[in-house]
């Protein structure tokens, strides 16, 4: 089961250095409903986002030790779950770089506990997927990917990757050669309400390509299209 907004009892996981204010926003969601959980450690946090898979991870950005960057970077590995980054800085470069390593929203310091609660909430009401057509398996040179069982292989090994990372691949796949925007590609995965920087399609790219040792500079599948988007073509040294 999908661990987004069809849960009967969604969780947020707060990772904040500063108490008060995680008793706050704690007392806020449980208001509302929401199963929360608080960590004030960048590690703990990866290991509590891999054992309870939280629906939205509030995550401030200047923690201690592992800072709330790295682990958005290597949460986006391994995890789905919608990211609302935090920072005591209203600095523009700031927001780009926690959008830049996955984020999906950005909350500057101070600011409304009820406000961010309605941020999780509409975070959750918007769809990873489009209305999909019937399921079907794409075989692209030695890529294959089978929708029904959401399972990929290459050279007829399984390649594990996240539900965002196999809805943008299996977009790609359904038409190749075909150029898709990022707008577009967000269309797809993320729906068509849902609003913030498009470059968040850049992060979930970079990780599938690493997944199946795609190099941008020397693409076996995925191509960058200059100005445009991406677009997945038939290795053809291969195929």
């Amino acid at each position: 089961m999908s661990h987004h907004a069809m849960s009967p009892q969604p969780s947020v996981l707060i990772v904040e250095d500063e108490a008060p204010l995680v008793r706050l926003v704690g007392d806020y969601l449980r208001r509302d409903r929401f199963a929360v959980r608080a960590t004030d450690d960048g590690h703990e946090a990866l290991r509590l986002i891999r054992s309870h898979q939280p629906s939205v991870v509030v995550l401030d950005l200047g923690l201690p030790g592992l800072d709330g960057v790295e682990v958005c970077r290597q949460l986006r590995t391994f995890s789905d779950c919608y990211v609302i980054m935090l920072t005591a800085r209203a600095d523009e470069g700031d927001r780009l770089i926690g959008l830049s390593v996955g984020a999906d929203d950005y909350v500057t310091k101070p600011f409304s506990p009820r406000e961010l609660v309605l941020r999780v909430k509409a975070m959750l009401r918007r769809p990873r997927l489009a209305a999909a057509p019937p399921p079907r398996t794409h075989l692209v040179g030695p890529l294959r990917v089978n929708e029904a069982s959401r399972e990929i292989r290459l050279d007829s090994h399984p390649v594990e990757v996240t539900r965002t990372e196999f809805d943008l691949l299996a977009a790609l796949i359904a038409e190749p050669g075909a150029v898709f925007s990022r707008r577009e590609l967000i269309n797809q995965v993320w729906g068509e309400e849902w609003v913030g920087d498009e470059h968040l399609v850049d992060v979930h790219i970079g990780n599938l390509r690493r997944k199946l040792g795609d190099q941008p500079a020397r693409p076996r599948f995925i191509r960058t299209v200059r100005g445009v988007g991406y677009k997945l073509e038939p290795d053809r040294a291969s195929s």
